[in-house]
């Protein structure tokens, strides 16, 4: 029976990367999973194939106008693709790393709280906290007449409040349109010719606008109609009425207005509670809730040194002929030290002036000439010239690099973070302020607002009902993806790659697209297995809706619950690119190949016959109470392979990455980052290295890539600068690097590509037509070693490169490490930008691997599975194994149970993400952590460790 094309996206001769020219039929409608080794070719066929012909159509659908300022985007390496409905690539790397994008903002979900608090939030004063309230011109004619009935006033029009200044010109132009009297501080006075008032002093001033006896009779009435529209006029919406011979004003606006104080607000728009305009943001840290302050421990990291061996790092070492050091010379001579004196012994003043400023006038005796001098210095500080450079507009980008590695970033003292003005934070909505909301954890607000809806009265449900339905049907997306432990203020460059890819599906979800091709990359990245359940409906959800789904997954439960399997291999890089199978996830079952032997227990990562005490010694972490952990404190034996487990939300990166690490890191390397709070840490004298190994890329742009960090390039260099025809040119090492001009294109700057702006669409990179991809220009290409250009060296895979270079010890012992971490398919050249999160990782272990141990190293790995298939976290966790044998200590934060089976010792965090995590829920060996009632972890261990649950 011929099946409808209709059914099926169709594709064929697919060659791009490592895919050999492939041919498969993608059921549309359904959910698909692709899956295989790590480096096999999943995401060669579902994002380089499939979803890049889907840009380029779409791009095709633009005039040609439009497209002359895109570039040409090339056609993927395939024949022909049939039935590709419009493709949205959800992928781990595209959250805005701007410290502006929150999660709200990425949602939609602040924009609507944002225009609740305008249309019906409530306003308060922020200096007496009364309600504020607004008259209409006719309301305040009635109020007036009605309060003053029969009373002699004055009417005035505020025009400074509490400001400097002398203001003469002001009273010149008062005097000009017509007025006569001013009030300055309370006192009524004639506007006099070259009328002035004391400069350096905070004034109050109102013109007196009319003086007038207050009556019913109809000539009054449109007197002092006309008078209080002149006054507001004049005082921006706000008039004060003064009685004869009061002193206390009482104040009237049509703005939102303090009743006791006078203070006001202008009327509200969802721009005042906007942290991204002028008109929201806090004028301290612009929105960004935080500020940059210099940090004396970053300027002078050593207080052994005196000033002119270099205490002041910003400065080096001492020059005579300095202003800053002439400066710094005389402020020692007014405290009396030299700049010879270990600045451990200069007096705090005189730090204190040296970083943060000063100015005196001294007499000095000269014992020389015998004659007493007067000597004066008046000198901005170290500390505050680096937060001027950092905050000067005009600073380039490479001085306000070399001001931020002297700073910290702290919270914003006078927004408390929250990012907003002064007046955004006194409305509120059902009694809590938009920064109350912000903060709460995603499930607590869904609460909130479903109880709101009940609590408001019928006006307040007519404006608000549909806003509030938005809000809470956004935030049950992310309560459906296992989210529930964020907040909406959480900014979106710490949300790890899984979090960000989840946030964007639950958008998709809630868009209610139909008819559109999801590319996913590893969604169930740092989920834990509970959760898991919760991803894969959404995914059902949205195909259920009648779109198609394509996951690129290694996950066990995803690949059981999709609609067809598609198993690429047999091996990874050169030795991948073919399907090894297709079908349902039973049929995936009955074939062969790596996947269906470790999804039917053919083959499994075995348990160890017994787990390591460790050396004896401990690591005592008392107390940690960052974030949302409730005074953890916990016991580590060194020497063992720790697991750190819990919900996604739990704790875990608080108490490791943010508390432990700082901890260890300012004690070996004296490093500068503040852990978060805690009592107190013992045992740190067994440990003299800590490195931690986490999923950040290893470099920004598309000229760094592996070769370069792991440092083999600059050996690969130097062997090319000894070859006989470098010798004869006269070339060195520099010849062969891309980062620098002489050997490399010029026209890519030695990025073998170029980027195209897309403005509203990622960025594109395409190859550069000159060098064509190769970064070097002719003549160093002409440069060989054993028949290989250095071209083709980063053109070689790690396998290819590891039996290339065998002769060679320095360049082989560092490319086998790459290899023994399961990175033998990415080539040396790879631009780092296409590496995922996962490989960055094991690229870092590399590296850290290759140099040697000293038996006391502690090893901190923050998911190191991620996109890694059963095989590859088998050969990764006998990498690992072989450090901890080596008398190591390795610390994992892990959800996956083939990774927690094989530590030694588990800690387990929780109950739940958020405010209802961040306690110690269990810990010890995998065999003690199943017998836990209360854990999730334990539920799920308990299966892998094949004990009946």
């Amino acid at each position: 029976m011929k099946k409808n094309p209709e059914e099926y996206i169709e594709v064929y001769g697919a060659r791009a990367h490592n895919l050999k020219n492939i041919d498969v039929k993608i059921p549309r409608d359904k959910l698909v999973v692709i899956t295989g080794l790590s480096g096999s070719g999943k995401s060669s066929l579902a994002f380089d194939t499939i979803y890049a012909e889907g840009q380029r159509r779409y791009i095709e659908t633009f005039s040609a106008y439009a497209r002359q300022f895109l570039g040409g985007l090339e056609r993927p390496d395939v024949d022909k693709i049939d039935g590709l409905s419009p493709v949205i690539s959800i992928e781990q790397k595209t959250t805005s790393k701007s410290p502006r994008s929150t999660v709200g903002t990425i949602t939609e979900i602040y924009d609507f709280i944002r225009l609740l608090y305008a249309r019906i939030g409530v306003a308060y004063s922020y200096k007496t906290n009364e309600k504020m309230i607004s008259f209409t011109e006719e309301e305040i004619l009635d109020k007036i007449s009605q309060d003053f009935d029969g009373k002699r006033i004055n009417i005035l029009a505020p025009i400074v409040k509490s400001r400097k200044g002398h203001y003469r010109e002001l009273f010149e132009q008062i005097a000009k349109q017509g007025f006569l009297k001013v009030r300055v501080d309370g006192e009524i006075r004639d506007i006099e010719k070259g009328m002035k008032i004391e400069r350096y002093k905070t004034h109050d001033i109102e013109i007196v606008v009319d003086r007038l006896k207050v009556s019913k009779d109809e000539k009054d009435q449109k007197r002092l109609s006309e008078s209080i529209s002149t006054a507001m006029q004049r005082g921006d919406d706000v008039l004060m009425i003064l009685e004869h011979k009061s002193k206390t004003p009482k104040f009237f606006s049509k703005n939102l207005m303090c009743p006791t104080t006078g203070i006001s607000y202008p009327l509200p728009e969802p721009n005042n509670f906007s942290f991204n305009t002028p008109k929201g943001a806090c004028p301290k840290c612009n929105g960004l809730g935080q500020v940059y302050i210099a940090n004396p421990d970053k300027i002078i990291p050593n207080k052994e040194l005196s000033i002119r061996q270099g205490a002041l790092e910003p400065q080096g070492k001492y020059k005579k002929t300095n202003w800053i050091f002439k400066q710094i010379a005389l402020i020692a001579e007014h405290y009396e030290f030299s700049i010879d004196t270990p600045v451990k012994d200069i007096p705090k003043e005189a730090i204190d002036t040296i970083l943060y400023g000063g100015k005196a006038s001294f007499k000095k005796y000269g014992e020389a000439a015998k004659v007493t001098a007067e000597k004066s210095y008046d000198f901005e500080g170290i500390a505050h010239f680096i937060e001027k450079t950092y905050a000067l507009k005009e600073s380039s980008a490479s001085l306000k690099r070399w001001a931020k590695k002297y700073m910290n970033d702290k919270l914003c003292d006078k927004c408390n973070g929250s990012r907003l003005q002064k007046e955004a934070l006194y409305y509120r909505f059902n009694d809590k302020t938009i920064q109350d909301l912000i903060n709460m954890d995603i499930d607590e607000l869904s609460e909130f607002f479903k109880k709101s809806k009940k609590e408001l009265n019928q006006k307040q449900l007519k404006i608000g009902g549909e806003i509030i339905k938005e809000i809470s049907t956004r935030l049950q997306f992310l309560l459906d993806v296992g989210l529930n432990y964020l907040n909406i203020n959480r900014a979106s460059k710490s949300l790890s790659g899984g979090e960000a890819q989840r946030i964007r599906l639950a958008t998709q979800v809630g868009s209610q697209l139909v008819g559109v091709l999801y590319i996913l990359d590893e969604p169930s990245i740092g989920l834990h297995q509970r959760d898991n359940e919760k991803l894969i409906n959404s995914l059902i959800t949205l195909r259920d809706v009648g779109n198609s789904i394509i996951v690129v997954e290694h996950d066990k439960d995803m690949i059981e619950r999709a609609d067809h399997v598609i198993d690429i291999g047999p091996k990874a890089g050169k030795n991948g690119g073919q399907i090894i199978s297709e079908g349902t996830p039973k049929e995936t079952l009955k074939q062969r190949t790596l996947t269906a032997d470790y999804l039917s227990g053919e083959r499994q990562i075995e348990i160890p016959e017994r787990r390591r005490k460790g050396n004896g010694n401990f690591l005592k972490l008392k107390g940690a109470k960052g974030n949302n952990l409730k005074n953890v404190s916990i016991k580590i034996p060194l020497g063992t392979m720790i697991a750190v487990t819990g919900v996604s939300g739990s704790g875990k990166s608080t108490l490791i990455n943010e508390t432990l690490y700082p901890i260890l890191n300012n004690h070996i390397y004296n490093g500068v980052k503040e852990p978060l709070a805690y009592d107190s840490i013992k045992g740190l004298e067994h440990i003299d290295k800590v490195i931690d190994i986490n999923q950040s890329p290893i470099g920004r742009t598309p000229r760094s890539n592996p070769a370069t960090y792991t440092g083999v390039f600059d050996e690969i260099r130097s062997l090319f600068a000894k070859t006989p025809e470098s010798l004869i040119r006269g070339y060195k090492p520099g010849r062969f690097s891309f980062n620098v001009k002489g050997g490399r294109c010029e026209v890519c700057g030695g990025a073998g590509v170029k980027v195209i702006e897309m403005n509203f669409l990622p960025d594109v990179h395409v190859e550069c037509e000159s060098c064509m991809g190769k970064r070097f220009n002719r003549e160093t290409l002409e440069i060989r070693y054993k028949g290989k250009s250095i071209g083709n060296v980063l053109e070689m895979t790690i396998d290819e490169a590891t039996d290339f270079f065998e002769p060679i010890p320095k360049i082989y012992r560092k490319l086998k490490t790459i290899k023994d971490v399961g990175l033998g398919y990415i080539t040396l050249g790879q631009q780092s930008t296409t590496l995922s999160g996962g490989e960055a990782q094991r690229i870092k272990l590399a590296t850290e691997l290759s140099k040697k141990s000293s038996g006391q190293t502690f090893y901190i790995l923050d998911e190191p599975t991620t996109g890694l298939h059963f095989e590859d976290i088998k050969i990764l966790m006998n990498v690992l194994e072989k450090l901890v044998t080596k008398g190591n200590t390795v610390l994992i934060i892990e959800h996956n149970m083939d990774v927690i089976k094989l530590a030694d010792y588990i800690f387990d965090i929780g109950y739940e993400g958020g405010k209802n995590g961040g306690q110690l829920v269990a810990e010890g060996t995998p065999e003690k952590l199943i017998k836990d009632k209360k854990s999730y972890t334990a539920k799920f261990l308990k299966k892998e460790l094949l004990l009946p649950s």
